[in-house]
C-alpha cells in the first residue's frame, strides 16, 4: 500500500503535555493510582447552574446551528462581564464565541497574518502558539525572557528584534502566563499596547487565566487599547475544559472577517456549550470557592516542594501552575519527568514543552486538582527524592 503524502504543516512538534497525559492515562487504565499534575485541567466539575442549563437544553432544545458569532444572549452576558469585572464597556457586537480558545487563536492568526508573517512571543510560553503559527506558515519570533524582565515580554524586546532586522507583523502575550503563572505588570502591558498601536502592529492577548490570580485581579489589555485582540475561555476559571467554549473580543473592523472565517471553518461553537455557558456568570460564588481551593493548593506546594528538592520556583501570581528550575537535578526534563511518572505515579510536564532551548532544565507542576492529590504527590516525591 502506498503511504499517504503528509503535508508539511502537519509535521509540527507535539504538544508534549498531551503525550504525558496519554501515558498517565494508560497507566491509570492498567490499575495504577496516578496523580495528575501535568495538565491544566480543574478537578472541579462545571458549576451547578451550567450543568442544569445543559440538562434543560438536552431535554428541550433542538441544538441546531447558531449565529456564527455566537448566541446573542451569551455575547450579551460576556459583554456584561467586562462591565462588572473590569468596569469596561465592551459591546457585544465585538464579541465572537469560539470552540475553545484554540479555535480563537486559529481565527485570529488567519485573520491577521499572511504566509511568511512574523509574530513575536515570549518563551517560556504555551507551546501551541508557535505550533499553530508554523502550521499556518507564519514565523514565530521567540523571545527569551528571564528573571531580569520577570519572565514577560516588553517593549525593549520588540525594539531589539527590530534592531536585528526583523519586521514584526504581530505580538502575542499571555497574562497570567502558562507555564510560569506570571501576571504582567499593568505598566508593562499598557506600554506594550501603546507600542503596538504606535507601530500599527496587532497585539493579541491571551487572558484565559483571568479570574485565577491570588494577590489582585489581572487587568485586561482592553483597558489600554480598543485595538487589541483578546482571547478568553470558559475552560479555566469557569471549570469547563471539555465543553470547548471560549470567546474573542476583536476590533470592530475585524468582526466581519473573523465571522466569515468562523462560518467556513467551524460554522459555530457547540450550541449545547453556548446554552450552558450563559449560566456560568450566575455561578461566581461557586467559582470563587473553586479558586480558593487552588490558592490553598498553591500555598501548600510553595511551602512543601522546596522540602522535596524543588526550591527554585518562578513567580506564581496566577493560573494554577508552578514552574521550577531543576537544573541542579537533571539536564533532561523529559527523561526526568518520565522517570518520576514510572517510579512514583506522579504525572508532571517537562519544561521542554514550553521552551526548546532551556526547557530541559525546568518542570511544570499543575495544582488544579484536589488538596488530597497535592498531599499525596508531595509525599511520593519526598520519598523518591530521598532515594536518589
Amino acid at each position: 500500500m502506498n503511504r499517504a503524502k503528509i503535508a508539511h504543516r502537519a509535521n509540527i512538534s507535539p504538544f508534549i503535555v498531551m503525550d504525558v497525559m496519554r501515558a498517565a492515562n494508560e497507566k491509570e487504565a492498567a490499575g495504577e493510582h496516578i496523580l495528575h499534575m501535568e495538565v491544566g485541567q480543574p478537578a472541579t466539575k462545571a458549576p451547578s447552574k451550567v450543568l442544569a442549563a445543559a440538562h434543560k437544553a438536552l431535554d428541550e432544545d433542538r441544538l441546531g446551528y447558531t449565529d456564527a458569532r455566537g448566541l446573542p444572549e451569551l455575547r450579551d452576558r460576556i459583554s456584561n462581564h467586562y462591565k462588572s469585572f473590569y468596569g469596561l464597556e465592551v459591546p457585544a457586537s465585538r464579541i465572537i464565541v469560539t470552540t475553545g480558545s484554540s479555535a480563537g487563536f486559529v481565527l485570529a492568526f488567519l485573520a491577521l497574518f499572511d504566509k511568511g508573517a512574523k509574530v513575536a512571543l515570549p518563551v517560556p510560553g504555551y507551546p501551541c502558539y508557535p505550533h499553530i503559527l508554523r502550521a499556518l506558515d507564519i514565523e514565530p519570533l521567540l523571545v527569551q525572557t528571564g528573571p531580569a524582565d520577570r519572565w514577560s515580554l516588553d517593549c525593549d524586546h520588540l525594539d531589539g528584534l527590530e534592531r536585528q532586522g526583523h519586521k514584526i507583523d504581530g505580538v502575542l502575550v499571555a497574562s497570567p502566563a502558562n507555564p510560569t503563572g506570571v501576571v504582567m505588570k499593568e505598566q508593562r502591558l499598557s506600554a506594550l499596547a501603546n507600542w503596538c498601536r504606535h507601530e500599527n502592529i496587532p497585539l493579541i492577548c491571551d487572558e484565559i487565566y483571568h479570574g485565577l490570580t491570588y494577590d489582585k485581579p489581572a487587568q485586561t489589555a482592553l483597558a489600554y487599547s480598543d485595538e487589541v485582540l483578546i482571547i478568553n475561555s470558559f475552560s479555566k476559571y469557569f471549570s469547563m475544559t471539555g465543553w470547548r467554549i471560549g470567546w474573542m473580543v476583536v476590533p470592530q473592523d475585524l468582526v466581519r472577517p473573523i465571522e466569515r472565517l468562523q462560518q467556513n471553518l467551524y460554522i459555530n461553537a457547540p450550541t449545547l456549550s453556548q446554552l450552558a455557558a450563559i449560566k456560568a456568570f450566575d455561578c461566581m460564588d461557586e467559582l470563587e470557592g473553586y479558586k480558593q481551593a487552588y490558592e490553598h493548593n498553591r500555598n501548600f506546594l510553595l511551602n512543601e516542594l522546596p522540602r522535596c528538592g524543588f526550591d527554585k520556583i518562578l513567580p506564581a501570581d496566577g493560573a494554577f501552575y508552578l514552574y521550577a528550575d531543576i537544573s541542579d537535578l537533571t539536564e533532561d526534563s523529559q527523561a526526568f519527568t518520565r522517570k518520576i511518572l514510572d517510579e512514583t505515579g506522579v504525572a508532571l510536564t517537562p519544561g521542554a514543552d514550553f521552551d526548546a532551548e532551556r526547557g530541559q532544565y525546568f518542570m511544570r507542576f499543575s495544582y488544579a486538582r484536589s488538596m488530597e492529590d497535592m498531599q499525596e504527590a508531595v509525599k511520593r516525591l519526598k520519598n523518591w527524592m530521598k532515594q536518589k
